[in-house]
């Protein structure tokens, strides 16, 4: 069954000449190596095989990627831009539906009008009045 399948923490570390390290943690002498972090998982879940005796997925691994500090910074960088980037979306969509309901629904202007105000096209003004009021 699904839900008892045994997984795997795997350490995947770039060595730096193109190859990436992968571990199979807790599993003595579970390591393999390959030109991808796909590759390489698809490679441990072979060397999990023969360690375990048991067939492993790529779905059972939980891949950790290890990189040098720098990296890491930048990745934590992008990481809360995308964070921030995603509560900004949401922000502007609940206030462009707001400001669809007040100029539509509160001053009356057509979709076409409403959509020259605010810079969108008056079939997305529609769809999104279509929304709210469906």
């Amino acid at each position: 069954m699904a839900g008892s399948m045994r997984s795997y923490a795997i350490d995947l570390e770039h060595d730096g000449s193109g190859w990436w390290l992968a571990t199979a943690r807790g599993v003595a002498g579970c390591h393999t190596q390959g030109r991808s972090i796909r590759q390489s998982l698809s490679r441990v879940c072979e060397a999990l095989e023969v360690c375990t005796g048991e067939r492993v997925t790529t779905d059972q691994l939980e891949p950790r990627v290890h990189l040098p500090a720098e990296a890491r910074r930048v990745v934590t960088r992008y990481e809360s831009a995308c964070k921030r980037l995603e509560r900004d979306q949401e922000t502007a969509r609940s206030a462009t539906d707001k400001a669809v309901e007040t100029l539509v629904d509160g001053l009356s202007l057509s979709v076409r009008d409403a959509g020259d105000v605010l810079g969108l096209s008056h079939q997305r003004v529609h769809q999104l009045s279509n929304l709210r009021s469906g």
